[in-house]
């Protein structure tokens, strides 16, 4: 198993910077698909038994991939939100906080890349780097077909994508990686989705020069596979260490000229900075003089931004991650890259990620996004991110003010009704009983389908998506209104066109004597249109509904 970045690389804050080069800010090079650009990096690395994948296994989920997933061996730090991938895989955890089963996603399923890349596009976030470790052992297989999945996900998308190989603990790293450009990587170039820039292919090698066990190649074998690549007309980043400008602390001696021979230079951060401190810290004593240096030298330079761990609680509702934002933009910097797009080994994911306990496993001891006591919706750190790009872009003003909110519109109160007043359609009405008489607030006024034509629906739209965990209906209060059993079932969708079952069918009883109303605990799955589908009524031929409340 590859170790975690973090369990290898460790350093103290920078000491303050020397021998800076004088020189005007400018761009190496022009806006393409990495200078201008947003990219994050994307791991696809996780698997599960049951996926059918080579690994058959719960690869990077757990400590041993043969097992199930659960503490204290789980090999993840945080807890994904898996309410949008259509399949997920059952572990040894305990149920959700909300008593949802705990389930985990496989990159081996196209699907999953499929929203991950449609997540992107949403948010706009331009590009991805897929990582790529040594390929030539038994995790191969399975990080070809996750290759494989991540070309047509990004052409559908729009979005680009390139491969960014990671040496770690790769031994024949020097010809190895050779061959696999030639023989397998270098033909996904080909696809209008493989990020260019400067006209060329985009490439990126990340760990040469870093002061560990893992990468001991020296700088000549190092130099030769960058040289090799820029000869075959690749634009090529270094993915390096944190202080390679002045090879120190995590950086080799003897690698300057490795370093200095990239086109673009992304120095890693995670496990250097923890606090918006740090990172003030950082903009004074390592990136500006890293920027001063790569102007002067006509290099791309393409700093990290990462979220923060939350189970460390870094994130500070997403102030720690702006303040980065706000300080490589205005350095100047060309790019920048965000570590990590699904990295839930060091709890430094942007990807949709639990809101709250209610959406972790009991007993996990797994902190969520509202840790801080800050409520922050599961796509945060994701618009978080395409704000961060409008501002690289200048689309926003630079500000040092975070203009995302944590939860759009602000978190709604537990008993808020997110469908009164909403806009509604049907599948017919019987005279003037419209559908929007059930989100009128008014008990007494209804909505009747067509007579003797069941199944027939009704539909409201919340303007947003939320997780709805809970539907009140209700006939008006009435005794002339007899009781009744009404078959109902409850969908949701986030589009309007594609619905997926949230209950039901299930036979809800409406009886004057207790209020006329009924209740379905929903699954919390995030939708912005429900759906009630009546399929039956034991007292009247149509559907009928007075109040259609829905809680989140």
């Amino acid at each position: 198993m590859s170790l975690s970045r973090r369990t290898l690389l460790s350093t103290a804050l920078a000491a303050p910077a020397l021998g800076l080069l004088s020189a005007p800010a400018h761009a190496a090079s022009p806006p393409g698909d990495v200078v201008g650009k947003i990219t994050v990096g994307y791991q696809g690395w996780f698997a599960c038994r049951g996926d059918n994948s080579p690994i058959d296994g719960w690869w990077h989920w757990n400590d041993d991939w043969s097992q199930p997933p659960a503490p204290p061996t789980s090999s993840i730090v945080a807890w994904p939100d898996v309410r949008d991938y259509a399949r997920t895989y059952p572990t040894a955890f305990g149920n959700l906080g909300d008593g949802r089963p705990a389930t985990l996603f496989s990159h081996y399923d196209r699907q999953t890349v499929d929203v991950h890349f449609q997540w992107m596009r949403d948010n706009n976030i331009d590009t991805a780097a897929l990582q790529r470790f040594d390929p030539t052992g038994g995790e191969g297989p399975i990080r070809d077909a996750v290759t494989a999945h991540v070309r047509p996900a990004a052409e559908a998308t729009g979005r680009k994508f390139y491969i960014m190989y990671d040496v770690t603990n790769w031994t024949n790293m020097q010809s190895e990686i050779k061959a696999d450009w030639l023989g397998k990587m270098s033909a996904y170039t080909s696809s209008p989705a493989y990020a260019r820039q400067n006209g060329k292919p985009v490439v990126c090698i990340w760990g040469f020069g870093f002061n560990d066990p893992g990468r001991p190649f020296g700088p000549e074998a190092c130099q030769d596979v960058v040289d090799w690549f820029k000869a075959r007309g690749c634009y090529v980043i270094g993915g390096v260490p944190t202080h390679w400008r002045l090879e120190v602390e995590d950086s080799r001696k003897g690698f300057g000229g490795v370093y200095r021979s990239f086109d673009m230079i992304s120095p890693w951060m995670v496990g250097r900075i923890g606090t918006p401190a740090d990172t003030d810290r950082f903009h004074t004593n390592v990136n500006t003089p890293d920027q001063t240096e790569c102007n002067a030298r006509g290099i791309d330079y393409q700093p990290c931004v990462l979220p923060g761990d939350v189970g460390s609680r870094q994130r500070l509702h997403g102030d720690f991650m702006w303040r980065q934002f706000y300080n490589m933009v205005r350095l100047g910097a060309q790019g920048i890259y965000i570590s990590m797009f699904d990295e839930f080994n060091e709890g430094n994911q942007i990807c949709k990620t639990a809101e709250t306990l209610a959406d972790v496993p009991v007993g996990s001891g797994y902190l969520a996004l509202d840790e801080d006591g800050t409520r922050c919706s599961a796509d945060y750190y994701m618009r978080l991110t395409g704000d961060g790009g409008r501002m690289l872009k200048g689309e926003i003003a630079l500000t040092a003010v975070r203009p995302t909110q944590p939860w759009i519109g602000g978190p709604p109160t537990p008993d808020a009704d997110l469908a009164a007043g909403r806009p509604t359609t049907q599948s017919s009405q019987t005279q003037h009983y419209g559908s929007g008489f059930a989100v009128d607030s008014d008990p007494h006024s209804y909505w009747e389908s067509a007579n003797n034509a069941l199944p027939q629906w009704i539909q409201v739209d919340l303007g947003a998506a939320h997780a709805v965990r809970r539907a009140v209906l209700a006939l008006p209060p009435n005794p002339a209104w007899g009781r009744r059993t009404q078959t109902v079932t409850i969908e949701g969708s986030a589009d309007g066109q594609t619905f997926s079952r949230l209950a039901g069918p299930s036979g809800y009883v409406f009886d004057p004597a207790t209020g006329n109303s009924a209740t379905a605990t929903l699954p919390g799955t995030q939708v912005r249109y429900v759906r009630l589908t009546f399929t039956g009524n034991t007292a009247w031929p149509a559907g009928q509904l007075s109040v259609l409340k829905l809680h989140s």
